[in-house]
């Protein structure tokens, strides 16, 4: 007589209900993390500034507050802390020129193909420098060596300068070309790369404390 004891390893419908369940968990799991992500990404508004709401994703008018980046010992890496309000090229700008001009810069960069050589984000090339916390680099601050060369006294101001014009201030062996950005669309790069600053990337990049550190010794990675 035959063995009717079959192993349920071995059991077709057992794989294909196993099949059946583990496919619906993950497409009901995939639908919230779809949903959780929109969340994440979303950007804020003027009001959650105002109100000290910290979003992933602020505001076009954070381009108006001091941005910092500091460790933070409950997530164990550096985020963004916005501060107190700060001029940007000498003004307040409203929701409406702040969108505008955040546009404008999100359109250059992709105009003048900056991820070619740089890294927004996490996405393009690496070779030039990363621009996702550009704006936080101590060689476009005061007393930094890019305000001297620029002769500019403020951090927009210099970026600006230098974007325009980057053959007169080379500061890389890989040298940045002139690539005819207009002042109007160095406001708007420069607009958007301070904007990229405040966006909470969960520490990305790594080590970006222990680079500033060599930027206060002398080095610079600014191009």
């Amino acid at each position: 007589m035959a063995n009717k004891n079959v192993s349920v390893w071995t059991s077709i419908p057992f794989w294909r209900r196993s099949a059946a369940w583990v496919t619906g968990f993950a497409t009901i799991l995939l639908i919230w993390l779809s949903f959780d992500t929109l969340g994440q990404i979303s950007m804020g508004t003027d009001a959650d500034l105002k109100n000290g709401v910290d979003k992933r994703v602020p505001a076009a008018t954070v381009i108006n507050y001091k941005i910092d980046y500091k460790m933070s010992k409950k997530r164990g890496h550096e985020v963004p802390v916005i501060g107190e309000k700060q001029p940007f090229f000498g003004k307040e700008w409203s929701q409406k020129d702040a969108a505008a001009l955040l546009h404008l810069g999100k359109l250059t960069s992709q105009a003048k193909n900056c991820m070619n050589c740089h890294t927004l984000l996490g996405n393009g090339a690496y070779f030039a420098p990363d621009l996702t916390k550009a704006w936080l680099d101590p060689a476009w601050q005061k007393g930094g060596p890019l305000q001297g060369m620029t002769g500019k006294s403020t951090v927009e101001e210099a970026m600006a300068e230098f974007l325009q014009h980057p053959s007169q201030y080379p500061t890389h062996a890989r040298m940045m070309p002139n690539l005819g950005i207009t002042a109007d669309e160095a406001k708007g790069l420069v607009a958007f790369l301070k904007h990229m600053s405040s966006i909470d990337t969960n520490g990305f990049p790594r080590n970006f404390s222990k680079t500033v550190d060599q930027f206060k010794a002398g080095g610079t990675n600014a191009h």
